[in-house]
């Protein structure tokens, strides 16, 4: 990450000015938002800025030698901890061995700083073990801990901590990043994809390089054959072997905020173009009672997948396309 890299999200600045503007910092954050708004982007950028020996106008100054060895990526008093695989526990032999970095002295002679990312990938007893880093904070150390889903992180742990949302910036201000991320789009493409994106433009930008229109355009295709009779259940779970659950999981939990929004009255039209003509026939016909019923058995298992819980992929598909096209049939 350079020096100037909060700049390339600039919806984070108002924050950014605020916390870089005095000397005294909580020697411990928590930096929470989205994922995609540029969190990850944020805590490099102030870890950078807490370490540079010579700070100006509220940057790293990116010439001192504490800026040379980060940027070397030899820095000895910076320290990343995240999961040794993505998906996977951040476990406590790796807190005790942060809990050995923060006890240390500074080898550059001013602070060190921690990033953990993403903070709720710590199993209980890493957590745990985390707690007694931030009940004995070390003089001029500073934990930054970065996270999607600070729910589940464990309340004394955000206690302990300074909160700071980051915030997802607005559509306009995202498709205009977007269009200098990504210029080979064109406007519709781009705004589908941040519309997949919940908003978060470098999710967006995630998402382009997954294909995920592409697979977007096959799981609309085979729900609408289902719908039909024309495609089971069983067989569009085989022909999705490679399809990310979350994102799967994503999409119907759109597709259902749709429903609700038809059903209710709070909208006209459907914000998924792609299920223009599906959603509000399934509106007219679906009673309340069975969308709310399959709503929360659809946030149940999002939670499960979101939180790694071990799930037979080809069987969730199945259920989940099963129960879709029940809800048509319980009218």
């Amino acid at each position: 990450m350079g020096d100037q890299a909060i700049t390339s999200c600039p919806w984070h600045l108002p924050v950014w000015n605020v916390l870089t503007a005095g000397s005294r910092h909580a020697h411990a954050f928590l930096f929470a938002g989205l994922p995609g708004v540029g969190k990850r982007i944020f805590a490099e950028a102030f870890a950078a800025y807490l370490l540079c020996l010579r700070p100006e106008a509220q940057r790293a100054c990116g010439q001192c030698r504490s800026c040379q060895l980060r940027q070397a990526g030899s820095h000895p008093d910076r320290l990343l901890v995240e999961p040794e695989e993505q998906g996977k526990a951040i476990r406590i032999d790796v807190i005790r061995q942060l809990a050995d970095f923060m006890g240390q002295t500074a080898q550059q002679g001013g602070r060190k700083v921690v990033i953990l990312h993403p903070a709720e990938a710590m199993n209980l007893n890493a957590a745990n073990a985390l707690l007694k880093s931030l009940e004995e904070p070390s003089a001029e150390t500073y934990l930054l801990l970065v996270s999607d889903q600070p729910s589940r992180l464990l309340p004394t742990i955000r206690s302990r901590c300074r909160v700071q949302s980051l915030i997802t910036p607005s559509h306009t201000d995202a498709m205009a990043w977007l269009s200098q991320s990504l210029p080979d789009l064109d406007a519709e493409q781009r705004a589908a994809l941040l519309l997949m994106a919940g908003g978060a433009p470098l999710r967006a930008v995630t998402l382009h390089e997954m294909d995920a229109a592409s697979l977007r355009q096959q799981v609309v295709e085979g729900v609408k054959e289902l719908l039909k009779s024309q495609q089971s259940a069983s067989r569009l779970a085989e022909r999705w072997p490679t399809l990310p659950l979350e994102l799967l999981a994503d999409w119907f939990c759109d597709w259902t905020l749709d429903l609700l929004r038809l059903k209710t009255g709070a909208a006209e039209e459907p914000l998924n173009t792609d299920m223009a003509k599906v959603l509000p026939y399934m509106a007219r016909h679906v009673p309340m009672s069975a969308l709310l019923s399959w709503q929360s058995w659809l946030l149940e298992h999002r939670g499960m997948i979101v939180g790694k819980a071990n799930l037979n992929r080809v069987l969730f598909i199945e259920t989940l396309l099963i129960q879709w096209k029940q809800l048509m049939e319980r009218r």
